[in-house]
């Protein structure tokens, strides 16, 4: 499958799908939609139907997947971001503050949904403001809730599955874990298929070292011993296409790659991608950083995907960091 992305943007009114269209996007920019081919389509009488909480980057990835065999896939924006393109209509609109009730309608109609908005100062979101709808719905064979590696807090370089402790460091994963515990909780309570997914960093087009070097902001910052992980946004959309076929509910996966090495070996190995002079090797004590990113670089631990192998059959496309720069690295020389 090329780099070409699909979305199929539906209205889903009173329980029914209709005014359904399918929109091949010529061009993913930062989570933008571009430009559009849009043809008529119906899907298949038996396709799934997946409402994505937060139809971004990391879910335009899966929507591809599913779109190509004949689902419907629509979700929320945050803003106006897709008006002025060829799209029939904006996507849902909502902020996190004010439900609507076409999204409560779409909620009742899904088969599938996908959740990637992360948790607010005022917890998660979705549930204040849809438990009720999300409870009521009769048709929901998987809920998947995106969440974080970060709920394990520091491991001190050791490796940590599924079951390992959680001692979140920030208050961002402190709420994650209280999130987490939320969605499997209304599951338990509803008999409802949520399954978690703790996602390491996410790379994909548009958002990788390679754009980061180009653009002058990669770093080098060297702290003895750390490792990070990864995964490439393909393979996460694998892992959870997988679970989808396979559900389980209760079930907790981590989604990483199978290489953590330490983060100066990606940009250095980007820069040689790019024919570029590795930045300046940078103590981490003497490292100008924001106290988000400081507190990024203060855990250490190597994230096992053992699981999502086992359980879940899934065989990564980008097993490393670097068979997905090298494959981004073409994209990137087109996009040049």
């Amino acid at each position: 499958m090329g780099w070409s992305d699909l979305y199929l943007i539906d209205q889903c009114t009173f329980g029914i799908y209709s005014d359904v269209f399918l929109v091949t996007k010529s061009i993913y920019s930062r989570g933008r939609l571009n430009s559009y081919e849009i043809k008529d389509n119906q899907g298949s009488s038996d396709a799934g139907r997946l409402f994505c909480f937060g139809l971004g980057f990391s879910a335009s990835y899966l929507a591809e997947r599913l779109l190509s065999k004949g689902w419907y896939v629509s979700g929320t924006s945050r803003d106006n971001e897709w008006q002025g393109t060829a799209l029939p209509k904006s996507p849902y609109l909502f902020d996190g503050t004010r439900p609507t009730s076409e999204i409560s309608a779409a909620i009742s109609c899904a088969t599938h949904l996908l959740i990637t908005i992360p948790p607010q100062l005022s917890g998660d979101v979705v549930l204040r403001n849809f438990s009720e709808e999300i409870a009521k719905a009769r048709h929901l064979k998987w809920i998947g809730y995106i969440s974080s590696t970060g709920v394990y807090g520091d491991a001190q370089g050791e490796w940590v599955d599924e079951t390992s402790p959680l001692r979140g460091a920030t208050d961002l994963n402190r709420r994650r874990i209280e999130v987490e515990s939320s969605w499997l909780k209304i599951g338990k309570d509803y008999g409802l298929p949520v399954m978690i997914f703790r996602c390491v960093g996410i790379y994909g087009q548009d958002r990788n070292l390679l754009v980061s070097v180009k653009q002058g902001r990669a770093r080098r910052i060297d702290k003895p011993g750390l490792v990070f992980s990864r995964i490439h946004a393909e393979d996460l959309a694998l892992t959870l296409e997988a679970s989808i076929q396979k559900p389980m509910p209760g079930e907790i996966y981590n989604v990483s790659d199978d290489y953590p090495c330490p983060p100066a070996e990606a940009v250095e190995y980007a820069c040689n991608l790019l024919g570029t002079q590795p930045p300046p090797l940078v103590p981490y004590e003497k490292a100008d950083l924001s106290s988000t990113a400081r507190g990024f670089y203060k855990t250490n631990k190597r994230i096992s995907n053992k699981k999502i192998k086992e359980v879940l059959g899934v065989k990564l496309k980008y097993p490393d960091f670097r068979s997905g720069l090298d494959a981004l690295l073409k994209e990137f020389d087109r996009g040049s």
